[in-house]
């Protein structure tokens, strides 16, 4: 069965399937990230979610596939075929246990996204969005401070509903409030994580 897996590396910006491709692998992210994102009818694109190591990509049972991946910084990834994975689903209990447990996490994160959507403000969607990336990282057994943001402040603003605009005075305001640091363009460093959680509760 091994001998159907094949790994998969691409670059930052590298298309790894798009949104009405045949759906004909799984794919596991084992390093490296990617989003993931819908077309609107109007011809604008929606980012539905950020992935990492341990994430899984095509593993719904629709035919095509719902959404464009693409790596938002070097990613490795193994490729297993529909019928090898569903094999592996039977024979691997704990894998089954697994993807369930992702299912679950991506449940959760849609019903964030339309939270931060349609309810909180600009400062609370960049506050929420900071801890959710801190809380994504500390369970994958990483450490979660400071935050990685592999993604742009454009990818962010399109995840949120926010103009790059307004994603960077948020990120001033916080630093400015010394509730953050950027050590990093890609980092964020928490410095005051009460004031942020109050900060990302909406009004």
């Amino acid at each position: 069965m091994a001998s159907h897996v094949t790994t998969v590396t691409l670059q930052p910006g590298q298309m790894l399937f798009s949104e009405g491709d045949s759906a004909e692998h799984v794919f596991n992210i084992t390093s490296g990230s990617m989003s993931v994102a819908k077309s609107m009818p109007d011809g604008r694109r929606q980012i539905a979610g950020f992935l990492g190591a341990g994430d899984f990509l095509g593993a719904s049972t629709r035919a095509d596939y719902t959404v464009s991946a693409e790596a938002l910084a070097e990613a490795h990834l193994c490729r297993f075929p529909r019928a090898t994975f569903r094999r592996l689903l039977a024979d691997m209990p704990c894998l089954e246990q697994r993807l369930l447990a992702v299912a679950e996490n991506e449940i959760a994160a849609a019903q964030e996204q339309i939270l931060l959507l349609g309810r909180k403000t600009a400062m609370e969607r960049i506050a929420s969005f900071l801890l959710l990336q801190a809380s994504r990282m500390k369970a994958r057994g990483m450490p979660d401070n400071p935050v990685l943001l592999p993604m742009t402040r454009a990818e962010m603003g399109d995840y949120l509903g926010l103009t790059i605009e307004t994603v960077s005075r948020c990120f001033t305001r916080l630093r400015k409030l010394d509730v953050i640091g950027l050590p990093a363009p890609d980092r964020v460093q928490i410095r005051q994580i009460d004031r942020l959680r109050r900060l990302s509760e909406a009004a």
